[in-house]
């Protein structure tokens, strides 16, 4: 029954679109008690491969629908419970566990979430644990070419690697963004600490923004100041008022010191 009742569900799962996306955590739920009651969840040697394959789809497909929901907590988890099956597909000599699957494309989707996050250890430590299985996969290669544009700080790569159709699928298209996000904010970092100020057509070029108006909201969302087609940073805007008012009092001094002197002359004439 319970085997029964995991094979609708994850069709049910299989045939879900972007707008009833939001019904996948519920339903990965009971797939995933109907594991438990297959005693699937986790792999043993008692576990049949038919209910191998049916708990590795099921997860895979959590990761996949974590993903397009934007919760990267949640496709952590099922990457790591994918680990176990993963395992058994290149240690076992009777060839248990599910062939094919998604392997290469969960695991360099967990890469490029590494890199988003600036975790280079992290990426170099599972990019060794493949041991050479699934280098060949474009789904491995993109975030590796990702990462050493990111070494080489070819920022212009990466970016020009996170368009159309050098995006492996849908689903890197999500985690590219994240990383681009990442690469912005750290730019926008630098450039507050080298300039006091930017016009605004460069900034757009610097920051990899489609438009003069989403310079503007970016510059908003950091508290920077768009005024006279430049972008101005808050410290640099903060030392030039106060370097204008030294000046304002600097020239006050003067003329009182020039008044001063020119009532003593009068006295002495």
């Amino acid at each position: 029954m319970a085997e029964k009742d995991l094979k609708s569900i994850i069709t049910h799962l299989q045939s879900l679109k972007p707008n009833t996306l939001s019904t996948a955590p519920s339903l990965l739920s009971r797939a995933k008690l109907a594991l438990l009651k297959l005693d699937a969840l986790i792999p043993s040697p008692k576990t049949s491969p038919a209910h191998l394959e049916l708990a590795q789809t099921v997860l895979e497909l959590g990761a996949f629908a974590s993903i397009h929901l934007r919760d990267t907590d949640s496709f952590t988890r099922y990457y790591q419970y994918l680990q176990p099956f993963y395992s058994l597909q290149t240690g076992s000599k009777h060839g248990r566990g599910k062939k094919g699957g998604n392997r290469e494309k969960v695991t360099g989707l967990y890469l490029l979430l590494l890199l988003s996050g600036g975790d280079y250890a992290g990426f170099h430590t599972v990019l060794e644990g493949l041991e050479g299985s699934g280098e060949e996969s474009e789904f491995i290669a993109y975030p590796v070419r990702l990462e050493q544009a990111l070494m080489e700080g070819s920022y212009d790569r990466v970016w020009g690697e996170t368009k159309g159709e050098r995006v492996p699928s849908e689903e890197f298209g999500v985690f590219s963004e994240v990383l681009i996000n990442t690469i912005r904010s750290e730019i926008a970092s630098c450039s507050e600490r080298a300039y006091p100020s930017l016009p605004i057509s460069n900034a757009k070029n610097l920051l990899f923004l489609d438009s003069e108006g989403a310079v503007v909201q970016f510059a908003q969302s950091r508290g920077w100041v768009a005024k006279d087609g430049r972008i101005w940073f808050p410290e640099q805007e903060a030392e030039n008022a106060a370097a204008e008012r030294d000046v304002v009092s600097a020239s006050g001094a003067v003329i009182e010191n020039t008044l001063g002197y020119a009532r003593k002359l009068e006295t002495i004439v």
